[in-house]
């Protein structure tokens, strides 16, 4: 009996509207109505996806958005292909890309437009996968906060598996789809050579001066009320500020924008800095307003950034909020309840099983990790029994991946990337939880 074409083509489309149908049709409301961790579930998930609002939105992504579309406006295609493209010397691209998260204290969501940017600007797949590990991964001040928390042993295991992870994956994934990265290449060779419209210098400042402001807007409170790193954090807003001042002053010289609007935003920036001193979000807040409001309405260059910024956030942003929401349905929030019971983790990460190591890394792949915040959730699973392994299993894969950082990543480079990226990264933390469940 033969099939007809049309039903050949039409039956994954007839399957889904079926199930769906079946299952509005049986739809449990009774029992769903009276279930308390149901209840739970949808509470937790407006706590989280309020949380990520409130502390992720303004100071990480939006910031995250304009170094990407600046990437995708002021550095030219043919610079991104010499230095970080498939046929790149891989010393320089892999070692550039497995060190970034040195500089970009970021968490899996915030690093997705800028690896969007580089990868669409004609970044290998190789070096643009280790750069989107390495980015969340190789924090600094996390090193250093596991390091005092969790004990000086799993620091160094977290820092090392960090950066050889971040190599090893990224040349795994170059590996597996050379046949695709070789299609890529052979277009790009044919490109011709762009002109810089600025010095190499100018670009470089410009830049550190953008990533200067999302690194210190976002600079955590350490543990310790004392030292560098709590003077860092005591001086933030002030850091934050001087890069805000070296930006306008880039606006004015090199985007040739209008000086006396750039000075009206800057003087309404610092009184309200003056005023709300508790409140740093508010002057921050209306300087993102002000500065999108001075690149939209502008002709030229600025014109194109915020235009290119625009784009990365209509496609990422909508993608993250629902990604944080299913999370917080099924994990909830540190300490509180959701659909997925905690004991049920703690139970199955006990010890130093080939089970624990690989629940462990598949879990924290699908949580949410904001900056440094695995570090307590962890001294707090091992306090309930959580064998070492399993702990670096979950710092290795927590904090590079998550559900919503999943969504975004399939829409920029399509599902069997996504799928052997993820794969790796779990397979990979778990092994090296393993060996080091073994060691200690």
């Amino acid at each position: 009996m033969q099939i007809s074409p049309f039903w050949r083509d039409q039956w994954k489309p007839l399957a889904l509207i079926v199930v769906a149908f079946l299952l509005c049709f049986y739809l449990p409301i009774e029992a769903l109505k009276q279930s308390e961790r149901l209840q739970n579930a949808f509470w937790e998930a407006l706590y989280l996806v309020r949380w990520y609002a409130q502390e992720h939105v303004l100071l990480c992504l939006i910031p995250a958005f304009f170094i990407a579309g600046a990437i995708a406006v002021f550095i030219s295609q043919d610079s991104v292909i010499k230095y970080l493209g498939a046929k790149a010397n891989p010393f320089l691209a892999y070692g550039v890309a497995s060190v970034s998260g040195t500089i970009l204290a970021v968490c899996s969501c915030t690093v997705l437009p800028l690896f969007a940017g580089i990868y669409r600007m004609g970044a290998g797949l190789g070096p643009a996968m280790a750069f989107l590990y390495s980015g969340p991964a190789i924090n600094v001040l996390a090193m250093i906060l596991t390091a005092r928390v969790l004990g000086l042993q799993i620091g160094i295991a977290r820092a090392v598996g960090a950066i050889g992870f971040s190599i090893v994956i990224g040349l795994a994934m170059q590996w597996i789809f050379r046949t695709e990265e070789l299609e890529k290449v052979n277009p790009a060779a044919a490109l011709p050579d762009e002109d810089d419209t600025r010095p190499l210098w100018q670009n470089a400042l410009f830049f550190a001066v953008l990533v200067g402001i999302l690194v210190f807007s976002n600079w955590a409170q350490p543990d310790v009320a004392a030292g560098f790193w709590f003077v860092i954090y005591s001086l933030k807003w002030w850091i934050t500020g001087f890069f805000g001042i070296a930006l306008a002053a880039i606006l004015i010289a090199w985007l040739h924008l209008n000086p006396g609007k750039v000075f009206l935003i800057s003087i309404v920036t610092a009184v309200l800095s003056w005023q709300f001193q508790e409140q740093p979000l508010v002057p921050f807040s209306f300087a993102l307003v002000g500065f999108s409001w001075l690149t939209s309405t502008d002709k030229n260059e600025a014109g194109e950034w915020f235009e290119s910024s625009w784009d990365y956030a209509k496609q990422i942003l909508p993608l993250l909020l629902m990604g944080v929401l299913i999370a917080g349905a099924l994990l909830g929030r540190p300490g509180e309840e959701a659909l997925i019971p905690s004991e049920w983790v703690v139970l199955a990460v006990g010890g130093n099983s080939i089970f624990a190591n690989f629940f462990a890394a598949i879990a924290g792949a699908f949580m949410y990790f904001a900056t440094l915040t695995e570090v307590p959730i962890l001294q707090g699973l091992i306090g309930n029994g959580m064998g070492q392994g399993p702990a670096l299993a979950l710092l290795l894969a927590g904090p590079a991946l998550s559900l919503p950082n999943m969504l975004v990543i399939r829409s920029i480079i399509g599902t069997k990337k996504t799928a052997v990226f993820v794969a790796l990264v779990v397979v990979m933390a778990a092994l090296s939880g393993i060996i080091y469940g073994a060691i200690v």
